[in-house]
């Protein structure tokens, strides 16, 4: 699997991640853990784990979310992408919400703006070996609705996004929980916000995002079974946590799960 113009491959797009811009030359030292030689093996992992399959699919051919005051909104088909742009063209876009073309609406790079450049280099090395495949989705158009969103200010593109946000953290709990809050800011911070305390539903049909802090009412293992089998305490659902944890954070690392847990159990306890 592993072989030497994949390890040369990473190394290069390690190279221009790390120059090709001075906020992104300034990412954490910290990285996810590393449970393969293969960097394509490790950019599989992290293509799971950070979210990518959520909103472009299982198969990362996009999605239709398409609505009529919003306007025509495909997530991206990301085999055909990853074929049609260059590997700094697509570093810009995960990290820092730029497209080449056009603005992209709803990437959340924000999130991605602290992931270290090896992790970075691996999840775009893992796209570019994937065949083209899917149908090519139409461009994006505005509708009346977001519109007015954009003009009110009430919504920001993904590089605006990653203007105003590329500084913020979830509390600081201390070096001991560097590792943790790392984890916490590109993945748990997407539906509960960047002080981890929730909100109410986004929409009106999705469930409310819950305040993390109520993680401390888990044992460790208890939250352990929750990342890797979606069960909440009692053997619950959760509406949509469980299908997230199946299908991503099955795939995190024991030590990431218990790195995550002993941040989140710290922040209910000096940051209540």
């Amino acid at each position: 699997m592993f072989n030497m113009i994949r390890m040369l491959l990473c190394s290069a797009v390690i190279a221009f991640v790390t120059a090709c811009d001075g906020s992104y030359q300034d990412a954490q030292t910290l990285r996810f853990e590393t449970v393969s030689d293969s960097p394509t093996e490790h950019g599989e992992r992290l293509i799971h784990v950070l979210g990518c399959i959520g909103c472009h699919t299982l198969e990362l051919t996009g999605e239709d979310w398409t609505e009529p005051d919003l306007g025509v909104l495909w997530t991206a088909n990301l085999t055909r992408s990853a074929a049609q742009f260059s590997t700094q063209e697509l570093t810009a876009m995960i990290v820092e919400g730029r497209h080449p073309d056009r603005p992209l609406m709803d990437m959340p790079s924000f999130l991605f703006t602290h992931v270290h450049p090896s992790d970075i280099a691996a999840m775009v090395a893992y796209l570019q070996t994937l065949e083209p495949t899917g149908s090519i989705h139409p461009a994006p158009t505005i509708g009346p609705e977001l519109a007015r969103q954009i003009d009110a200010g009430e919504f920001l593109d993904s590089a605006a996004r990653v203007a105003a946000e590329r500084e913020s953290w979830p509390p600081d709990m201390g070096d001991a929980h560097r590792f943790g809050r790392h984890i916490a800011r590109a993945t748990c911070v997407e539906c509960h916000g960047m002080d981890l305390r929730g909100s109410a539903a986004p929409v009106a049909d999705a469930p409310p995002r819950p305040d993390l802090r109520a993680v401390a009412a888990y044992s460790a293992e208890d939250f352990a079974t929750l990342m890797t089998t979606g069960k909440a305490l009692g053997d619950r659902e959760l509406a949509l946590m469980s299908s997230v944890a199946r299908y991503r954070y099955a795939r995190f690392t024991d030590a990431e799960v218990s790195a995550l847990y002993l941040y989140l159990v710290e922040v209910s306890n000096l940051d209540p």
